[in-house]
């Protein structure tokens, strides 16, 4: 049994750490070795061991921590790693070195669309292959200088056994106490995901469908700042905000519109695929890979970044034209059945792993 590492060296928990847990669950399922090695103080340690996924803590201070490298090649070492899968800066740079002492070989998940200038690359072109969440990030690590025939596109998987057309929402509707439309953002809450022109544009759609209220689901540093802009913007009555939840499926299943309003480093998104999985209709912005998954009037609406008039005039055709939206739904649900399921994203994966121990 080969054991995949996974390190990551992020405090938080948003799509790229649930997609770390994901994986290595569906790996561990599929007769796998995983281990999962992380900050002692990180989100990610305490929802791996609530999933009773293998986990270890490496306390990584910085790119430069000897001490924080030395434990990963032991922790290598000692537990038999066939392969590290690293995901941020700090950890890739500690496992990438490690590593390569032990000639094992390295995968570099990179997750988000910031360009990466090529004099940061070194990371990037010391791992035999880098695995990125979209092909627009391919790119971006193609043009940092990285050879083509290295990057893998592989965006996040969607487990369709969670997220299907048969999942309900009225449970969760009822506890929030939710009658009319609903719009919703999941994600979590920093500025790169466009709180700030989801709100404005909800005070827009306010003005023409009044009974419409908005979902904000996720955490994260932006959520006192955003609580804020709500009350400033006297959208309490309108807009609840529910922290972190667990339950996503029936949280997408209990709106009637799904919004990812980025405006900046997004991947191929993940909560995207698991509306359209769910049936939910789906309006984002256009940028970084969310156009590879949102086709503007086939399988979604797509609107101009940080645009939050053009964002509303979607939502609202959306709200006032509910056959339209299902229709769109139907087809993004179409598109992740063919070509995003987890087994077909993971196949994928471990084809990449199977190459290098080749």
């Amino acid at each position: 049994m080969r054991l995949i590492l996974h390190t990551e060296s992020s405090l938080g928990l948003g799509g790229q750490e649930m997609r770390i847990m994901a994986e290595a669950r569906w790996l561990l399922d599929h007769g796998w070795g995983v281990l999962i090695a992380c900050q002692p103080e990180s989100r990610l340690l305490g929802k791996a061991r609530e999933a009773a996924l293998p986990v270890v803590t490496v306390t990584m201070r910085g790119p430069l921590d000897v001490r924080a490298g030395a434990t990963l090649r032991r922790l290598m070492k000692d537990r038999g790693a066939a392969l590290v899968h690293t995901h941020s800066s700090i950890d890739s740079w500690l496992a990438t070195l490690a590593a390569k002492t032990l000639s094992l070989p390295v995968v570099r998940g990179r997750h988000v669309s910031i360009r990466v200038p090529r004099r940061r690359a070194l990371i990037y072109r010391l791992a035999d292959r880098v695995i990125t969440s979209g092909e627009a990030i391919r790119q971006v690590v193609s043009a940092a200088g990285v050879r083509p025939e290295r990057i893998v596109s592989v965006p996040a998987g969607v487990d369709t056994r969670r997220f299907h057309p048969g999942v309900s929402g009225t449970a969760v509707r009822e506890e929030l106490g939710l009658a009319g439309p609903v719009v919703g953002l999941v994600a979590m809450l920093r500025g790169s995901k466009g709180h700030r022109f989801f709100l404005e544009a909800a005070r827009e759609i306010l003005r023409a469908l009044p009974g419409v209220r908005f979902l904000i689901v996720g955490d994260g540093i932006g959520f006192e700042d955003v609580r804020r802009r709500v009350r400033e913007m006297g959208l309490e009555q309108a807009v609840i905000m529910t922290g972190f939840r667990s339950d996503i499926p029936e949280v997408m299943a209990a709106l009637d519109v799904l919004v990812l309003p980025s405006i900046k480093s997004e991947a191929t998104s993940q909560v995207i695929p698991q509306a359209l999985a769910v049936g939910t209709p789906v309006v984002a912005t256009a940028t970084g890979g969310i156009p590879e998954i949102v086709r503007d009037g086939e399988t979604g609406r797509l609107v101009p970044p940080a645009d939050s008039r053009a964002l509303a005039e979607a939502i609202i055709s959306l709200l006032q034209d509910p056959a339209r939206g299902r229709r769109m739904a139907e087809a993004g649900q179409a598109l992740v059945r063919t070509g995003y399921t987890m087994e077909q994203m993971m196949a994928r994966t471990t084809a990449v792993y199977a190459e290098l121990f080749g």
